[in-house]
């Protein structure tokens, strides 16, 4: 006997008679269906709403619930109502069989139970139950074609109704000579034209009307394809979509248009309106043009919306904070360009800007990818959408961290001028006053001769005194500049051999001094030589002071052209001839913090009654008087160094290199690594002017990674000696380890020639100190390359 196929029918047994339950789980199973079984009408009622079977075979007589009810209950629930029901029972009473058909069972099989007949009832009422299950679907299916066909037959009636009511419309675009409209063949030819379309072609009527107009003759190769698809369309739904190609005008010239067709109902003749789209092309380009202006521009262009989401990137943010634009687009703009709270401090105040006037500007402190610290002027605009409503801000970042480096130099040197008018007041003052005390302290003794001893100490302490104030105040007026002195030519190597005698001779032993003066040569200065000598004294003092343990001194001097590259690194200095002297210690160093504030005057960290704080303030105040300048370069635990740069007073011939003189590269690509911003990035731009490529770093870390990635590419590392974090003798013995014969040329404004190439592990290459002229590192390059 054939079977309902088993692989999507469940039956579920319900009898309290487990010998029934096992003889009719047996045999069901040896004939492919799923079963399960329940004992009692609750559980199959749940069993039956959990999972429902594809029929049920129900015993009546049960306790508690009997088929019946159970049946009656099934009946009710929709999940179960539709389940074929074959109730099994040995009653043989017509009322029953009537009872259990009402309630909706479907057939009935008298126990005790033949296998044949159930397995034929079973598979009867599964392939009944399936049959019914596909008539529902097409009956669905058959509603859904109908009602399908009534929208079609209403749509093509507004259509109709719509093409009707457009006709008039149509009629009036015709003779508006303002968009194009054509009658043609499906096959090209042209039959009816209004002026506008004659007009957007360059052809007149007598073309027309000779019959020698064809918009395929009229249309370039490249887009035939495009037409060949709307005539499809056409010949389908009787009209295409709109669609961009190009006409060729009678001169030859190509005209942009946007096209649309409708077939004459019944006719192989369309009708096509024709619009021309040379202005909005031309608005287009315009358009791609100004974006392209966003990207030449320098300045940093983003658009980010209400969540601080980055929506637009340019070229310009590129190139400032060194992510790609597929990097920054749909990051936090918070998250990627500021530091903490940098940002978030200031948010109230752009706030309140942008909600009060749409826009905000002032400075910001941002980051870049390789976490650089830089300053930028920004200017935040409120963009609306059409109702109004913010809908993103557009930002404009220009960078200033050069500009803010040098108004910080100029105001430190504005300061130092103020500080200075103020010192030479109080001088002034104190002179009124020291001027009577010591008259005094000198003239009571004489016209008192019988004064007992005491009272003669106690004067002799006034005047120790007062002459004590005089000279400090001599000091004031030096830093003022107030005392000028007489001033001469002056051999400065004389002066040094001076300085570096006495500091042998009364220094501690164990402070060793060097003295690096070449014995001819050394030009000379224009300067007052007392003011000088304390100058250096002054600083040699400092030197010793910083190196209580011991250690060593050096003196230097030598000669030294500043060049153009040099007075752009440097506010202080001027294009000419100068000699450096060079005060280097070798003790404690000096703290950041410390370093802005040494030239102050009465500012110092010595003890009380050990300095005055007047040393290094005087110094300054001479050496500028002098029309020199002063820089000093220091690192906690490495030592000092003081750098006194003086005119040189006779002319040495010297004239600075042309351009066309230098050495230039040829391509070459050169590591930059200094942790000054303002070094690497005019470093940079002297080196791009002579024909090298360059790449700069922050840092030891920074650079070691850039090597990595461009090992085959760089020629020659410019290495910074001393930096945070990671120095340069570090990065230098990490980058051995990745190429040993790697060209380096170290700068440092510290540490010496000598004691770097002492350094084996090191091995530097070339040693070029800070600071260097563009004549020094392109001489230097072409030798090493």
């Amino acid at each position: 006997m054939s079977t309902v196929s088993s692989d999507q029918s469940v039956i579920l047994i319900v009898d309290d008679t487990p010998t029934n339950l096992e003889i009719l789980l047996d045999l069901l199973e040896n004939s492919g269906f799923k079963v399960v079984v329940s004992e009692e009408g609750e559980s199959a009622i749940e069993m039956a709403e959990y999972a429902p079977p594809d029929l049920i075979l129900l015993d009546i007589l049960m306790p508690e619930m009997d088929g019946f009810e159970t049946c009656r209950r099934l009946k009710m629930k929709p999940t179960t109502k539709d389940i074929p029901i074959i109730f099994m029972t040995a009653l043989s009473d017509r009322v029953d069989r009537v009872k259990g058909l009402n309630l909706g069972a479907v057939d009935y099989i008298t126990k005790p139970l033949e296998h044949e007949e159930v397995l034929a009832r079973v598979n009867i009422h599964l392939r009944l139950q399936n049959l019914t299950k596909r008539l529902t679907e097409q009956n669905a299916h058959l509603q859904q074609e109908i009602e399908k066909r009534k929208q079609a037959q209403a749509e093509k009636e507004q259509a109709f109704q719509a093409l009707q009511q457009s006709e008039a419309r149509f009629r009036r675009l015709v003779e508006s000579n303002i968009i194009g409209i054509i009658c043609s063949h499906l096959n090209g030819k042209i039959t009816e034209a209004n002026d506008a379309f004659l007009k957007i072609v360059g052809y007149d009527r007598n073309a027309l009307q000779m019959g020698s107009l064809s918009w395929h003759e009229m249309t370039p190769s490249e887009y035939q394809h495009l037409d060949q698809a709307a005539i499809a369309q056409l010949l389908k739904s009787g009209v295409c979509n709109p669609f961009e190609k190009e006409f060729i005008c009678q001169n030859g010239t190509r005209v942009p248009v946007m096209l649309g067709s409708a077939l004459l109902e019944g006719s192989q003749t369309a009708v096509s309106f024709v619009l021309d789209l040379t202005e909005h092309k031309q608005a287009q380009q315009k358009i791609f043009e100004q974006a392209a202006l966003l990207d030449i521009t320098t300045d940093a262009i983003l658009v980010r919306d209400l969540d601080n989401k980055i929506r637009f990137w340019n070229q310009g943010a590129e190139r400032l904070y060194g992510w790609k634009a597929s990097e920054a687009i749909g990051k936090n703009a918070n998250e990627l360009l500021y530091r903490e709270q940098a940002i978030i401090n200031q948010l109230p105040d752009i706030q309140a800007s942008l909600t009060e006037n749409g826009s905000w500007q002032d400075e910001l402190h941002q980051v870049t990818k390789s976490n650089q610290e830089i300053i930028v002027s920004s200017r935040w605009t409120l963009v609306r959408d059409d109702e109004g409503q913010p809908k993103s801000l557009l930002v404009v970042n220009t960078d200033i961290t050069e500009k803010k480096q040098l108004e910080m130099q100029f105001f430190r040197a504005q300061r130092l001028e103020s500080l200075g008018t103020l010192a030479s007041g109080i001088a002034h003052d104190f002179n009124n006053i020291l001027t009577p005390m010591l008259a005094v302290s000198q003239l009571l003794p004489l016209k008192l001769p019988d004064l007992d001893e005491q009272s003669k100490n106690l004067l002799k302490i006034l005047e120790t005194s007062a002459r004590r104030g005089a000279a400090l105040v001599k000091q004031i007026l030096s830093f003022a500049r107030e005392e000028e002195g007489r001033k001469h030519r002056v051999q400065v190597r004389h002066l040094l051999s001076e300085v570096a005698q006495i500091a042998q001779q009364t220094f501690p032993k164990s402070i060793e001094v060097i003295k690096d003066v070449p014995s001819q040569n050394l030009w000379t200065v224009w300067a007052d030589a007392t003011q000088l000598h304390q100058v250096l004294m002054n600083l040699c003092i400092n030197a010793r002071d910083a190196m209580p343990n011991g250690g060593t001194l050096t003196i230097a001097a030598e000669n030294i052209f500043l060049d153009e590259h040099y007075a752009k690194i440097d506010l202080d200095a001027q294009v000419g001839s100068y000699i450096v002297i060079s005060i280097v210690d070798t003790g404690t160093g000096i703290r950041p913090e410390i370093l802005e504030r040494i030239f102050e005057p009465f500012f110092t960290t010595k003890e009380l009654g050990q300095g005055t704080g007047l040393g290094l303030s005087t110094v300054l105040g001479i050496i500028k008087s002098h029309g020199g300048f002063l820089k000093v370069y220091s690192e906690l635990g490495e030592g000092t160094q003081f750098k006194v740069y003086l005119p040189a007073s006779e002319d040495p011939q010297i004239k600075q290199t042309e351009n066309f003189n230098l050495p230039k590269g040829h391509g070459e690509l050169i590591l930059v690594v200094d942790d000054e911003l303002a070094i690497r990035e005019i470093t940079k731009t002297l080196l791009k002017k002579y024909n090298y490529n360059v790449i700069t770093a922050k840092d030891g870390i920074e650079a070691i990674a850039f090597y990595a990635q461009h090992q085959d590419q760089i020629a020659v590392v410019l290495m910074d000696m001393m930096m945070p974090a990671m120095d340069g003798s570090s990065t230098i013995r990490a980058l051995r380890k990745i190429n040993p014969q790697l060209k380096i040329i170290a700068t440092s404004g510290l540490a010496s020639n000598e004691k770097l190439t002492e350094n084996a592990d090191v091995r530097i290459t070339t040693f070029l100190p800070k600071p260097y002229t563009a004549k020094d590192l392109l001489e230097s390059l072409e030798k090493l390359i």
